[in-house]
């Protein structure tokens, strides 16, 4: 990973899991972060303390993405406070919650994931990235079928990243690259540990299927490495393989 002093990155949903271990992976190399989070201000405070005690910089911006004026000032508090925009990671997810309505699901994982690229692209810095955070069974999801319980996420969270890959031609007049990084089932992540619970023996299962299942800061290490990946805009970035999807 390629020095990152005086780069700011935007990482939706970083207070806890795999945006927050990003999120210091990324400030230690000198990136000043943006750790988003919707609700839990502690959480993400405590990563912002751990990423300053480490000598970076950071700050904590509570903020839903799927309400457009909570992304408008997520960016312009990236840009007022540390003077650019460089990079987003698009990390936050859900839809599993049975509290936020039928469609939350597609509007969080495509509705907002769209509108948060299309915002941030109008005052990202030319060269800037987008990189996209999802899941081996969203990726394959239209051939390849998942656990009932993840399939309106899988599907939502697809639907998410043909709706970024149709934006790649909008995006190139602007000087700015999209990348995709998925994976299997994460270790130690909410979604992982509630489908398991949902369905019992679900990670063993997976495991088994993969031969490996990356951990939360495996992973973490692997998004970080897509900020400043040599590749085409446009990839798609398949980490650890994809044993059982494509083969």
């Amino acid at each position: 990973m390629t020095e990152l002093s005086g780069k700011t990155i935007i990482i939706t949903g970083s207070s806890r899991g795999v945006g927050a271990d990003t999120a210091q992976i990324l400030a230690e190399s000198g990136a000043n972060i943006i750790v988003n989070y919707r609700s839990k201000a502690p959480r993400a405070n405590k990563v912002v303390a751990a990423i300053e005690e480490a000598g970076g910089k950071a700050t904590a911006v509570g903020g839903d993405v799927t309400n457009p004026e909570d992304v408008q000032n997520l960016i312009s508090t990236a840009i007022d406070t540390y003077g650019s925009l460089d990079y987003l990671i698009l990390n936050a997810s859900g839809g599993m919650e049975t509290n936020m309505g039928e469609d939350y699901a597609m509007r969080l994982n495509r509705d907002a994931q769209l509108n948060f690229a299309r915002a941030a692209a109008e005052r990202m810095s030319e060269g800037g990235r987008i990189v996209f955070v999802t899941s081996h069974q969203a990726h394959f999801i239209h051939d390849v079928e998942t656990m009932p319980e993840y399939k309106p996420v899988a599907e939502s969270k697809k639907a998410g990243e043909e709706a970024l890959l149709a934006e790649i031609p909008a995006l190139k007049e602007k000087g700015i690259s999209l990348v995709v990084v998925s994976a299997d089932m994460i270790e130690g992540t909410v979604t992982a540990t509630l489908l398991n619970r949902l369905r019992p023996g679900a990670l063993d299962e997976r495991r088994e299927a993969a031969g490996k299942l990356y951990t939360v800061n495996e992973f973490a290490h692997e998004v970080a490495k897509m900020v400043t990946a040599d590749v085409e805009t446009g990839h798609i970035e398949l980490v650890g393989g994809a044993k059982g999807f494509i083969d």
